[in-house]
């Protein structure tokens, strides 16, 4: 059953910013602080509630002088962009399971200026992800767990992951269309599969999209209108490959009056424009569209892209004989 309406205002709706976490793999993460200054101010205008700055990667396992420094999003760097963050904007940061070390590179919320950690893992790694969860927690963050690929995945493998989720002290799970394969009608099938999981838990569920058949947007909308209540978006949809759903659709389309995108438009003319012509890349294309219909990583795509090669036929062929 659908939630509300077209005309509805869903208080229960809170929209997340992943510009620099998910456009960072576009570009190293190598986002001048002019533009992450600039792109905060932009999101506590225009109401989004949280801004991802990127992710606390472990720097055993990363060296902090091969990328941008939203890589790593040590406090000092975070606080030299938002102070206190006197704003009703929440702070967000993202630990992949095996990728941190969160055991050490994490302070009491108490010290810090971020207020949620998304956990994100992929579906044999649930375990080692509620581990994560509940350290967080015990800190005192607000906690996600973002299950990537999910579109490989059974339903039994759902379920299993969905109950001991739901036994955790997680604050929100996130359905993750990481190849961008989903359609609306699958989609939503999931997201009442997770909501239906997890009701009476008090969890809330997320919605991250990508943008490989042009359908970020739609299952974004379509997830949200039966229930599904965090949504996660990027300016002009910069990220990974495809990309993900657009801020500028998805808060043209919220009916709530918090949310506004004059900002966000000025916002795409003074820095998202100039950042294309540099020649960061990120959008749909023919070769993303393939990997999205074949349900396959876009690795091999991204490839593609960073080869600058057009022969997309050929290229299809190819992925044929892998799937």
């Amino acid at each position: 059953m659908r939630k509300g309406n077209l005309m509805d205002v869903r208080d229960d709706i809170k929209v997340l910013d992943a510009t620099i976490r998910d456009g960072g793999l576009c570009n190293n993460f190598e986002f001048t602080d002019e533009f992450v200054s600039n792109l905060y101010k932009m999101n506590v205008k225009c109401g989004v509630d949280y801004m991802e700055f990127g992710y606390r990667a472990s720097k055993k396992m990363f060296k902090e002088s091969d990328f941008g420094k939203w890589k790593f999003c040590n406090e000092a760097d975070l606080r030299a962009i938002v102070g206190d963050n006197p704003t009703d904007l929440k702070i967000a940061v993202m630990a992949d399971v095996g990728r941190c070390d969160y055991k050490t590179d994490f302070i009491p919320k108490s010290e810090s200026v971020i207020d949620m950690v998304r956990v994100a893992c992929y579906i044999h790694q649930i375990p080692a992800a509620i581990e994560m969860i509940e350290h967080f927690h015990e800190l005192g963050y607000e906690t996600t767990c973002n299950i990537m690929a999910i579109s490989q995945v059974n339903t039994e493998q759902i379920l299993q992951a969905l109950k001991m989720l739901s036994d955790s002290h997680v604050d929100v799970i996130y359905l993750v269309d990481s190849f961008g394969s989903l359609y609306p009608e699958n989609a939503s099938e999931l997201a009442r599969l997770y909501l239906s999981t997890v009701e009476g838990t008090g969890k809330k569920i997320g919605f991250h999209a990508h943008n490989n058949q042009n359908l970020a947007f739609a299952n974004t909308i379509e997830t949200l209108s039966y229930g599904v209540s965090y949504l996660d978006a990027t300016v002009q949809g910069m990220g990974r490959g495809a990309g993900n759903c657009a801020m500028e659709l998805l808060l043209g389309f919220l009916k709530n009056p918090k949310y506004n995108f004059y900002d966000l438009l000025k916002f795409i003319e003074k820095y998202m424009i100039p950042l294309k012509e540099q020649g960061v890349v990120w959008g749909y294309d023919l070769q993303y569209m393939f990997t999205g219909q074949l349900n396959l990583h876009p690795r091999e795509a991204i490839a593609f892209t960073t080869e600058k090669r057009k022969d997309y036929s050929e290229f299809y062929k190819a992925l044929l004989d892998n799937v």
